[in-house]
């Protein structure tokens, strides 16, 4: 790293260096652990017990944890920059760094003004894929809050399939129909998955363009 930087790092090198010790053990912990998730982007969506159960110190695996969730962070979004967020392709390029590896499945709120620009993004539930993720008055909520004229809902599968199932557009229904008791329009849903996972090999699902 001190004499080429850390591009030229491999991934289970990067990962090694934050493990200090023996830097030699470190590597070929750190290469087994990438090798059991798959890949960087896998290891990301790890929680602190997952990390801990393949055996590694905790705090190495803290240390992963963090720093994981620091490139999660940095990279959701340019600090300053406000997107507007017109259509389901923004959206999803918005999402894509805040979905990469998650094992679990979320929901996010995006509260718009009339512009499509975005006010505030929130996560509104969190769980597993069999759970139900959310209940409308947890979606509104932060809209109204925010004065938002339209909010566009987001969730990911951790499969990689962003093909919307029954509760998903049972959901996308009840929605649709509670933000216009608000007066708050539900301008979309997607749905985040991975490209080579999509039967139509795009990598998410939106309502609103499929014309659902």
């Amino acid at each position: 790293m001190a004499k080429y930087g850390a591009q030229a790092l491999s991934d289970g090198e990067l990962v090694a260096a934050l493990c200090g010790g023996d830097r030699l053990k470190a590597v070929d912990k750190a290469r087994e652990l990438v090798a059991a998730a798959g890949n960087l982007p896998a290891l990301a969506g790890w929680d602190l017990a997952r990390m801990a159960r393949t055996g590694i110190p905790r705090g190495f695996a803290e240390r992963l944890v963090a720093a994981m969730e620091i490139g999660r962070r940095m990279t959701a979004g340019v600090p300053g920059v406000v997107p507007i967020l017109d259509v389901p392709d923004e959206v999803a390029n918005h999402m894509s760094p805040v979905c990469a590896g998650l094992e679990v499945e979320k929901f996010w709120v995006l509260c718009l003004n009339r512009k499509g620009r975005l006010i505030k993004r929130v996560e509104v539930s969190s769980g597993i894929a069999s759970s139900t993720l959310v209940h409308p008055r947890e979606v509104f909520r932060t809209a109204i809050m925010e004065s938002a004229s339209g909010i566009i809902c987001v969730h990911n599968h951790p499969s990689g399939d962003p093909s919307p199932s029954a509760q998903d557009i049972r959901i996308t229904r009840t929605l649709r129909e509670a933000g216009a008791t608000v007066d708050i329009t539900v301008i979309d849903h997607l749905i985040m998955g991975r490209r080579e996972c999509d039967p139509l090999g795009v990598g998410f699902w939106s309502f609103q363009r499929s014309g659902m």
